[in-house]
């Protein structure tokens, strides 16, 4: 019984053993760094769950560059889920970069998922964006001038990080859009392409005179254009694309005029030929009034044999004239 005491005793002297050295290792570190830290608290941080080295070997980084943090900020933050190594790298060099930031608005930046080491040296050394950005489906920004030509860029827009709009504001792809818009709208009120091609600059300044940093994480140092190239005779190839619309346009109209005048022809061909009916049930009616008149004694024998006289002459005379206009025909 009194061996498994021991043993017992043995193991929890073990353990305690253990996390004693491992904090007393930092403990000691700390002092010696002349940034003591409670030798409680550096044992009681793997009960609470947190790392006791990144903790104090971070605070330790911190005091030595002097960035005023406690202890107790750094487990708060460790709890929350942040990085604490690159809260306090941030913190550092900003401290030596003479740039405001303090912890509070560090680890806000942190915890709202934005990279504060980047943003800290981006603050010190502008970065270069690329606009269209390499790697994307077209790699020029098109835009057309009022002559009709298009013009095809590329530029560079120099960036650094404006730390009081980072939590909430645009990020990089924003900057992107705009500077590709400004792009877009500087050539399109431009006369000519040429004044572009001979003065690139006038996209720059019309494009940094529009402030489209405002609202977004960056602050816009300057817009160079990389290259500007000629592209298509948009204005010719609209006017083209014009012209055979309305070629088409003018065809089918024509279309529906033939077919309206054949429609009328149709039409008076019919009405000729009902105007013919007409004529012949006229004349049927003839033999019924002449025996009408027989009868009625309004017409005698000789007036009949008149009229069979002139009927036979005009009926000759009809013939002779049909065959000498075939004759001329024939002549001709």
């Amino acid at each position: 019984m009194q061996s498994w005491i021991l043993i017992a005793i043995t193991i929890v002297f073990v353990i305690l053993s253990f996390f004693i050295l491992g904090s007393l290792k930092l403990w000691i570190q700390s002092v010696v760094s002349n940034t003591p830290v409670s030798l409680v608290r550096i044992i009681l941080m793997p009960i609470r769950k947190i790392n006791p080295g990144l903790i104090v070997n971070n605070y330790i980084v911190a005091r030595k560059a002097g960035v005023p943090i406690t202890v107790e900020e750094l487990e708060t933050h460790y709890l929350a889920q942040g990085n604490v190594k690159r809260v306090v790298q941030s913190l550092v060099e900003s401290n030596k970069a003479n740039i405001d930031l303090d912890f509070k608005k560090a680890t806000a930046i942190d915890l709202a998922g934005r990279d504060i080491l980047d943003a800290i040296n981006t603050s010190v050394n502008p970065k270069v964006i690329d606009v269209p950005k390499i790697g994307q489906a077209k790699s020029t920004i098109d835009a057309v001038a009022k002559d009709g030509i298009q013009l095809r860029v590329r530029a560079r827009v120099t960036v650094r990080t404006y730390l009081p709009r980072l939590i909430g504001g645009a990020t990089e792809d924003t900057v992107i859009a705009r500077v590709g818009e400004g792009i877009v709208s500087a050539i399109g009120s431009a006369a000519s392409h040429k004044h572009v091609l001979e003065n690139p600059d006038v996209i720059s300044k019309t494009v940094l005179h529009r402030q489209l940093d405002a609202g977004t994480a960056f602050e816009i140092l300057s817009i160079d254009i990389a290259d500007v190239d000629i592209g298509e005779n948009i204005g010719a190839k609209l006017q083209t694309d014009q012209a055979e619309a309305d070629k088409h346009v003018a065809q089918a109209r024509a279309e529906q005029r033939r077919a309206m005048a054949v429609a009328a022809e149709q039409e008076m061909h019919a009405r000729v030929i009902e105007n013919r009916a007409k004529v012949v049930e006229a004349e049927a009616q003839i033999p019924l009034a002449m025996a009408e008149a027989f009868r009625n004694g309004n017409m005698g024998i000789m007036d009949y044999y008149n009229f069979k006289n002139i009927e036979a002459d005009t009926k000759m005379r009809k013939s002779l004239s049909g065959g000498s206009e075939q004759q001329e025909d024939d002549a001709k």
